[in-house]
């Protein structure tokens, strides 16, 4: 998603970095061959302090934290420009596979399935040339065990 900034310097400028960030990403979305991945929520660099707390992030508090990225992402794209990615096994210090799917699922909740599926695998298979897929799953969060720990 661009990493906009969260720490060091940056962390009490939350508000102007993704300011910034979002004048970054409308120029970005001026090319109509640029795509974005929607991933990396699990990196410390934007500033989502997960690593500071005693249990990982549920998917509803991801979604949370997510969510102003992936908006921003989607306003400036489009869900025909957008997909969604795990960025395992890196993530996986944070929260867990399955945590990270269904936040994404929430996030995205009030979206219509077609534009569900496009960010799901649609995209991908089109940039990717992976060719139309066939029993696409329903895109419904699924069971997390218990503090969301990694499956």
């Amino acid at each position: 998603m661009g990493g906009p900034l969260g720490v060091g310097p940056y962390a009490h400028t939350r508000g102007d970095v993704l300011a910034e960030w979002d004048r970054e990403m409308a120029e970005l979305a001026r090319f109509p061959n640029v795509h974005m991945k929607l991933s990396g929520a699990g990196l410390r660099v934007l500033g989502f302090g997960f690593d500071e707390r005693p249990a990982p992030p549920t998917s509803e508090q991801l979604a949370c934290a997510m969510a102003p990225l992936i908006e921003t992402c989607l306003r400036r794209f489009g869900p025909e420009r957008c997909m969604f990615a795990s960025n395992f096994p890196v993530d996986k210090g944070m929260f867990g596979y399955r945590v990270l799917w269904n936040a994404f699922a929430r996030t995205v909740a009030d979206l219509s399935p077609a534009e569900q599926a496009r960010l799901f695998h649609e995209t991908a298979e089109s940039v990717y040339r992976m060719g139309p897929s066939t029993n696409a799953p329903a895109l419904r969060p699924s069971q997390e065990q218990p503090h969301d720990q990694p499956a």
